[in-house]
């Protein structure tokens, strides 16, 4: 199993970004799936989930910019991102928690990350 992010890149301020995140391999179900960033110096932190039942959650910080989505026949995470701020600037990394078809229980998984950088 692999996650595979893609969409990132360079925006001005005040531009938007949409990243997505494809997970590929012997699935049988994906459960909550997740957008994290690190930011050089910092500790990844959690930007956004969401459930299997398309229930989300969102960081202080991103709340009225952002929104995340997934895709579940795509087996697929997006997050939408606009508004944007030099403070958004890190590498944003996808997570996803997938049940392995012929394994039990579940296992997190997490993509390579993508670079977002915001100018001012």
């Amino acid at each position: 199993v692999q996650l595979v992010e893609s969409g990132g890149g360079l925006v001005q301020a005040g531009g938007s970004l949409r990243l997505s995140c494809a997970a590929s391999g012997n699935i049988f179900s994906i459960n909550a799936m997740g957008w994290y960033r690190q930011a050089p110096g910092k500790q990844r932190e959690l930007v956004a989930g969401i459930s299997d039942g398309d229930s989300t959650n969102y960081a202080d910080s991103v709340k009225g910019r952002f929104t995340i989505s997934r895709d579940n026949a795509k087996n697929t995470v997006y997050l939408q991102m606009s508004s944007l701020k030099p403070d958004d600037t890190a590498v944003y990394y996808c997570n996803a928690r997938i049940i392995v078809a012929g394994v039990q229980g579940t296992r997190l998984y997490w993509g390579q990350g993508t670079q977002v950088t915001v100018s001012s």
